[in-house]
């Protein structure tokens, strides 16, 4: 769900064509920048003009803000304001904007059986998003409640890209409030036909779309996370060009002139991606400006996974959002594979897929496999150490265990520390001290496990957790 006014959007004026450009930019994240630029040249775009559609509307109002989701549009939330002034600060231009779930999975394009992809969104692959697709089809919900506490609301997302495809998936919604903030469980439950195991991509976490006047983006960047650091503006960079950083306490924000505006947190997502398509300033929920922001990370979606996560909503200052997003403070990072996969992927393995059954199997039968942790930021004076609960079936005798850092992101053989292990097929427990090495210093924002060279094998990993001395 990306883009809105830029090269391409002047390009179409020039043609008198119409197109829903902030969610073009999802696609070049898998095309190229120039490819993108020859695509919409070629091709005579006209969708996406705005959407008319009568709002069935179920609202939680606490008294200090006021919360509403569109039951004729999945259920994805249209309207979020103060109680008081009831301005609302949500975009609903077309229907790839509002605050709803999307998600991306394979394969590249996307094109069920008798069914064709519009040729500018081909490089979305498999995108089913809350509230309906590009051709004007709205998600079904199929069930939903109000019980003035708590908002629920289960729907047939439609497949963004295609003209009147339902996704063979669920989305499901739970929404409370807390003082100025919205509180959002999202759960995904695929059903899909197709089988075939795609690789892990980037998910929206949720998408957000603001109104004109919430156009400057604030979020804290560094690398002391937690320690009460000043804050910094990210520049809203236009579509499709959108900004990226680390935003290493999980939240960012789209705020006004006045510094006043909506935060979004993510506790598990350390990416953000986010700008402003369009003119600031200028606009309400029905205008073509809008603000973009989405925690993101990447996340394998098996053909029946059950994938959820949590996000909050806050409204207010740049401080109030800062302190209601840091309210927990940090913990330190642990992964336990009982159920899920954790946030954690792989490369050159493969594994049995979802649900997982106690523990996670990966199995390698290529050179150099390596499984990677979901991005996280804490300073090495915290997290000297690293647990590894797992059995090894390899012929080899050690293992080698990368970490990137804030400063010199990515992975390399000085910043990794080999180990021994038992390749006897058993669980047993690996305790590495990472600070004995020289290159372990700064913040650490990943880790990289590699369990063998290039034999075949596998490991069993039952968990991975940071340890103090």
């Amino acid at each position: 769900m990306y883009m809105s006014r830029s090269f391409f959007a002047n390009l179409c004026a020039l043609r008198g064509l119409c197109v829903d450009l902030p969610r073009f930019a999802q696609a070049r994240r898998f095309i190229s920048f120039t490819f993108c630029i020859l695509l919409v040249a070629a091709v005579p775009i006209c969708s996406a003009a705005p959407r008319s559609h009568e709002p069935r509307m179920s609202f939680l109002d606490n008294g200090t803000i006021r919360v509403g989701v569109d039951l004729n549009l999945g259920g994805a939330i249209t309207w979020l304001s103060r109680s008081a002034d009831r301005e609302n600060v949500i975009n609903s231009y077309d229907w790839g904007r509002q605050v709803q779930m999307s998600y991306y999975g394979g394969p590249i394009p996307f094109v069920p059986p008798g069914k064709q992809v519009a040729p500018y969104w081909k490089g979305l692959g498999w995108n089913p998003i809350q509230s309906g697709d590009d051709f004007g089809h709205a998600s079904s919900v199929l069930e939903s409640s109000n019980d003035g506490r708590q908002i629920y609301v289960k729907c047939i997302p439609m497949q963004w890209p295609l003209d009147d495809v339902p996704g063979e998936c669920t989305f499901e919604c739970w929404l409370t409030l807390d003082g100025s903030t919205v509180c959002v469980r999202s759960r995904l439950a695929n059903a899909r036909s197709d089988h075939t195991p795609y690789g892990a991509r980037d998910q929206e976490l949720p998408a957000v779309y603001t109104n004109a006047p919430y156009s400057r983006i604030v979020s804290y960047t560094g690398k002391q996370p937690f320690a009460g650091e000043p804050v910094a503006d990210v520049e809203a960079k236009q579509p499709p060009n959108w900004n990226r950083w680390f935003a290493t306490e999980h939240w960012a924000a789209l705020v006004d002139k006045q510094g006043w505006g909506l935060g979004v947190c993510n506790p598990g997502c350390l990416r953000f991606i986010g700008g402003f398509a369009g003119k600031p300033g200028e606009g309400d929920a029905s205008s073509a400006n809008c603000g973009y922001l989405a925690p993101s990370r990447e996340e394998i979606l098996d053909h029946n996974v059950v994938h959820e996560y949590r996000y909050e909503l806050i409204l207010g200052t740049i401080n109030e959002i800062r302190e209601r997003a840091t309210k927990g403070g940090p913990v330190l990072p642990s992964w336990r594979f009982a159920e899920s996969r954790d946030g954690w992927n792989f490369r050159n393995a493969s594994d049995a897929g979802w649900p997982l059954s106690g523990e996670w199997e990966v199995k390698f039968e290529k050179g150099d496999p390596q499984i990677l942790s979901p991005l996280f930021c804490r300073p090495v004076e915290e997290i000297p150490s690293v647990m590894i609960e797992a059995a090894f079936t390899t012929q080899e005798s050690q293992a080698q265990l990368f970490w990137s850092t804030y400063d010199e992101n990515g992975f390399t053989q000085e910043r990794s520390i080999f180990f021994p292990i038992q390749n006897d097929g058993s669980h047993h427990e690996y305790r590495i001290k990472l600070s004995d090495s020289p290159t372990y210093r700064g913040s650490i924002i990943q880790l990289r496990l590699d369990p063998a060279n290039s034999s075949a094998g596998t490991i069993q990993l039952k968990s991975i957790r940071f340890i103090k001395e």
